[in-house]
């Protein structure tokens, strides 16, 4: 099987990120699967970041830190990762390129496209495809680029000659954007966030998307309300943020499931309590994000692992948090939302509301038998549309008696028993690996990849579950029964264990990392 590892790294501001961007499409217009790794400090300037990016024939691709090609933009990369090359690997460091461009008097930025272009001819990648690709990742000074590229690619001497090893086309997505594109798919009309790594990523790209409406507040408590008051005049409305964030916006969720009013939250989560490590990932919000909002506040919480589930979960969310009108919340963490992926397909998904039809009296927060009650918006001259924080009747108005106390918080919970009885329904669990394997490797969110390559390689079988409230207690019985259970999680304390055993699911053993970095295959293969 063909299958490269490729690290790209200098300081901050030398385009490292661009450049790994770039080398993967190379690689994908030749047919290979893709994966890139984004590994950043919280600097502007300076310090040590890199792309790594795995090219293979398989799918399901987690990173290499044994590297086939390493591209040093600068010393202090070459001194960090040239241990990590393997004996028939290749370096290629900036001498040239700098010469090169300095040559032409270009930009010291500049000498990322010159590497490049040198790794394109050293693995035997055409100068057509070469050309086509930077001027689309390309379009500031493009000429200029080409002619630094082209003369870098002339230069360099061809060591090796990669395989096409398919002719189909695949789009290369990152999760956030994936995000994006799910939503917008399922009607999305405003994003309001303030920005915060790792989620900012979708507040950039829905900024330069035409016709819808996005808005940066001072802070993510503006931010959750103001979503709420958009989904409450009728527009389609999520918000992005991290833990820290995330925690400001508790007491919003608790308002939407009172109120009523659909709120979608991304929770792109990071490592460790408080500001923690602002550009490193980790998977230790599940918890808290189960528990969010005081009071019995129900929620639908997915968990995707890759852009493909990251565009279709998303867009599930949206549809019903507007079906059901509660919050329901995309747990995403850093190596999803920052990870770039090949994506061969992408499932839609789109739910409309139940719509109140202008006929007899309106009530708000009618009770039926579904739970659900029939939306309108203010501006409907037939209809009073209230919205309130407090305990209330059928019309909005605030109660106190047990009566009606009792009431309304039967009517929400039937609207969490009738959004169970559809997820059950649905596949909310992937089974991956060998199926009559006697051992289970569970995983979640963005440590899918890693997991299934490890496990398959073992012979083993794996579980993910998309959906973690509500939980797909009967679909994950079902997979474990009379199975060793091992539980993978980037985080010190095994909170997808505890959420199983909530269920009367044992975990047997867990294998945990939480130094900020996610795992690789061949690290789970040795610790399983």
């Amino acid at each position: 099987m063909k299958d490269y590892s490729i690290l790209i790294g200098g300081a901050a501001g030398e385009g490292s990120k661009k450049a790994g961007l770039i080398i993967a499409k190379l690689f994908s217009s030749y047919g290979y699967q893709i994966y890139i790794y984004e590994d950043y400090q919280s600097l502007i300037k300076g310090g040590h970041n890199f792309s790594l990016i795995r090219a293979s024939q398989r799918n399901n691709l987690g990173f290499r830190e044994d590297l086939d090609f390493l591209i040093a933009l600068n010393q202090d990369t070459l001194d960090k990762h040239k241990k990590k090359v393997r004996k028939d690997g290749l370096i290629l460091d900036s001498v040239q390129a700098q010469r090169i461009v300095k040559e032409y008097n270009g930009l010291p930025i500049m000498k990322n496209t010159a590497l490049v272009a040198a790794l394109a001819k050293t693995i035997g990648i055409k100068w057509l495809t070469v050309e086509k690709v930077l001027r689309q990742e390309l379009p500031i000074e493009t000429d200029f680029n080409l002619k630094i590229a082209l003369k870098s690619y002339q230069e360099t001497e061809q060591k090796i000659q990669i395989e096409k090893v398919s002719t189909k086309k695949r789009y290369l997505l990152s999760g956030n954007e994936a995000i994006a594109l799910g939503s917008l798919q399922a009607g999305l009309e405003t994003y309001i966030a303030y920005p915060m790594t790792p989620s900012t990523g979708i507040l950039n790209y829905l900024a330069s998307v035409k016709g819808i409406t996005v808005v940066q507040p001072e802070n993510e408590i503006s931010a959750v309300n103001m979503a709420i008051g958009c989904a409450f005049s009728g527009k389609k409305t999520m918000t992005g943020t991290s833990g820290g964030g995330f925690c400001l916006m508790n007491e919003g969720i608790s308002l939407a499931t009172q109120a009523e009013v659909p709120l979608v939250v991304v929770n792109g989560q990071r490592m460790g309590p408080s500001t923690g490590v602002p550009t490193y990932g980790g998977q230790s919000d599940l918890l808290h994000v189960l528990s969010s909002g005081h009071g019995d506040s129900l929620r639908f919480i997915v968990a995707p692992g890759d852009a493909e589930q990251a565009f279709f979960l998303s867009g599930l969310a949206l549809s019903f948090s507007w079906k059901y009108q509660i919050p329901a919340i995309i747990l995403s963490d850093k190596d999803l939302c920052e990870g770039t992926f090949s994506v061969d397909q992408l499932k839609s998904c789109s739910v409309k509301p139940e719509l109140w039809h202008n006929k007899g009296e309106y009530l708000r927060y009618q009770k039926t038998k579904s739970g659900i009650s029939p939306l309108a918006f203010p501006g409907n001259s037939k209809a009073v549309v209230k919205a309130t924080s407090y305990e209330h009747d059928e019309k909005g108005i605030a109660v106190e008696d047990s009566y009606n106390i009792k009431e309304m918080q039967e009517k929400r919970k039937r609207k969490f028993l009738s959004l169970r009885k559809e997820v059950d329904q649905m596949k909310c669990v992937n089974v991956f690996g060998n199926q009559k394997s006697k051992k289970v490797l569970i995983t979640w969110g963005s440590t899918k990849n890693p997991v299934i390559e490890a496990g398959e390689k073992k012979g083993l079988k794996i579980i993910q579950p998309l959906v973690v409230q509500p939980f797909p207690e009967k679909e994950i019985k079902k997979h474990l029964k009379g199975k060793l259970i091992v539980s993978i999680e980037n985080n010190s304390t095994g909170q997808m264990s505890q959420l199983l055993k909530q269920h009367g699911i044992k975990v047997d053993k867990e294998i945990l990392k939480y130094d900020g970095r996610c795992f690789t295959a061949k690290e789970i293969y040795g610790k399983i």
